[in-house]
């Protein structure tokens, strides 16, 4: 039932109610005062027939004339109680009228003055009210038929109920108002707060009414605003959080207390190859049972701390923290770098150190030999040769980390000029000559016309074709290398190719890795230091460009690929 159909029928309820308690409280008390009333007036009347009744003679006569005087049954009774006058009845009947000395009215009137009686009349049949008073010759006696008070009373009481109905119909009326100019903002409102309880939180109310519904309705315009002030923020605050999530490196996903993914960053997705999205169950995580024991770890309340996963190639740590009020996180920190470079720093020291280690030995062996023994001038000066090709040798190394540490820390940075590759290759080729013609290589170039002049560094070009050539020469023993560029795109791609033994693709990504050598005894005998190609890919990342390298039977091919536009790294 809706309000205005709730305020109408409470308004019926209580004019009903109140109409019955009128008519049943106000007849009765009605009745009683018109009973004490009428019982007053009727022993007025008989003190005042008492008083005028003197004689005997005529006494049905004087009642008659007093009854039509007064309007009200007039009996006068001798001291005997016989009925000398009645004005009700005629002289004739007077003998058959009952003795009325035990009448109550009677008896109390001869006993106190005045005595008043309802009762129902024997000769009338009909129930009145008596007064009586007591007089010379007897008692007189006044009577009125209760009919009439009946009569009376039933006016009132169809008075009060017409004026109940009345009533009735106009509380009905006003409450009809009443309740409409209740309900209809009531309703509104209403409206309203269920639109923004279901997330419309543009809804405002627009009514402007007095009292409690318009405060109601400034309350909930205040609530709505301050919801979505509040909402807002929230979203502002998860966004926030969500991007910082996102932006991490480490995974992270969130678990709830039902084991189900609520939220993980693209990081998780990467570092465990997950492709679902959120939400669904944790179940479907990589089935590790590392993983798996430091979620259920975490899912129980206790955290847990530093376990190492391999996935994918990858080593990650694991880290997994209990939510309060149930759930867990996991953060994934991606170690497959650092393990790597810790990997490099230790192949960096053996290697150094194994460089070292062998043109020391040499100096030092045959320094001490020229040092405790004379021998003859020739093996005097093969001894001194010895000792000058390993400190040359150790000079190219610690100059070749020289250079290495100061591209790597950014020290060094190119210095852009129009380059001549055809000149640069020439000069290449010119310092490896002698050497190629020895070993029985030839030396060729392929320089195509659109490619001959590069936005480089001259110095670091040069250098680039220099470790290049020697390189493709060291493991060349017979065939050819050929210096080439050429328009690749938004650049030109400078490098070398030769017909040598070639290069084990196991070997082949790990090439421009410094100290890494394919062959290892071949390349040291050779003379190399093995941080070349390393040296090679480093000046032309400086530049913004890339390298590359290919090999097979026929031999090896390393790609330096330059923009036109350099961007530095």
């Amino acid at each position: 039932m809706r309000l205005a159909q709730r305020l109408l029928a409470g308004s019926l309820a209580v004019v009903a109610i109140l109409v019955l308690f009128v008519l049943a409280i106000a007849s009765e008390r009605l009745r009683d005062r018109l009973y004490g009333q009428t019982g007053d007036e009727l022993e007025r009347e008989a003190l005042v027939v008492a008083g005028r009744w003197r004689t005997s003679d005529g006494a049905d006569a004087f009642a008659d004339s007093l009854g039509a005087i007064l309007g009200h049954r007039v009996t006068l009774v001798d001291s005997a109680g016989h009925v000398l006058g009645d004005s009700d009845f005629e002289p004739a009947q007077l003998d058959k009228l009952q003795n009325h000395a035990s009448r109550p009215e009677i008896v109390a009137a001869r006993r106190n003055g005045v005595g008043r009686s309802q009762r129902t009349s024997p000769s009338r049949g009909d129930d009145e009210l008596y007064a009586a008073a007591r007089a010379p010759l007897g008692t007189a006696r006044v009577a009125v038929g209760m009919a009439t008070v009946n009569r009376i009373v039933d006016g009132a009481r169809r008075d009060v109920l017409i004026a109940g109905v009345v009533a009735a119909a106009g509380a009905l009326l006003l409450a009809l108002l009443f309740s409409r100019s209740i309900s209809r903002p009531i309703a509104e409102l209403s409206t309203i707060a269920r639109a923004i309880a279901s997330g419309d939180l543009e809804q405002r109310p627009r009514l402007a009414a007095p009292g409690e519904v318009g405060e109601l309705a400034a309350a909930l315009h205040r609530m709505a605003e301050q919801l979505a002030a509040r909402l807002d923020a929230l979203e502002r605050d998860d966004a926030l959080m969500a991007a910082l999530v996102d932006s991490l490196d480490e995974g992270v996903i969130a678990v709830d207390a039902s084991a189900m993914v609520i939220r993980l960053n693209a990081a998780s997705h990467a570092l465990l190859g997950i492709v679902a999205d959120a939400p669904f169950p944790a179940d479907e995580l990589p089935r590790d049972p590392a993983l798996r024991a430091a979620l259920a770890t975490a899912l129980g309340g206790a955290g847990t701390d530093g376990i190492e996963l391999a996935r994918a190639g990858r080593t990650l740590l694991l880290t997994a923290r209990p939510l309060r009020g149930g759930g867990a996180v996991l953060a994934f920190l991606d170690l497959t770098a650092i393990r790597r470079l810790e990997t490099v720093r230790r192949d960096f020291v053996a290697n150094v150190s194994h460089e070292l280690k062998t043109p020391l030995t040499v100096i030092s062996g045959f320094a001490e030999t020229l040092a405790d023994h004379d021998p003859p001038v020739e093996q005097r000066r093969q001894f001194v040769g010895a000792i000058r090709a390993n400190a040359q040798r150790m000079q190219r190394l610690v100059d070749d980390l020289l250079d290495l540490s100061r591209i790597e820390s950014g020290g060094w940075q190119p210095q852009l000029a129009p380059v001549d590759i055809g000149a640069l290759a020439s000069e290449a080729a010119a310092a490896i000559g002698g050497a190629a013609r020895m070993k029985g290589v030839a030396l060729g170039m392929a320089i195509e016309s659109d490619a001959r002049m590069l936005n480089a560094d001259a110095t670091a070009v040069r250098q680039v074709l220099a470790n290049l050539t020697e390189n493709a020469l060291r493991y060349t023993s017979s065939g050819e290398i050929v210096i080439f560029a050429r328009r690749d795109g938004r650049g030109v791609t400078v490098g070398v190719r030769d017909t040598g033994s070639g290069v084990d693709p196991a070997h082949l990504p790990r090439i421009f890795e410094r100290f890494y050598r394919a062959d290892q005894a071949r390349a040291r005998d050779a003379g190399g230091t093995g941080l070349g190609l390393a040296i090679v890919k480093h000046l032309v990342e400086s530049h913004g460009g890339r390298v590359a390298a290919t090999s097979g039977p026929g031999g090896t091919t390393v790609n330096a690929w330059f923009p036109d536009v350099v961007t530095r790294a």
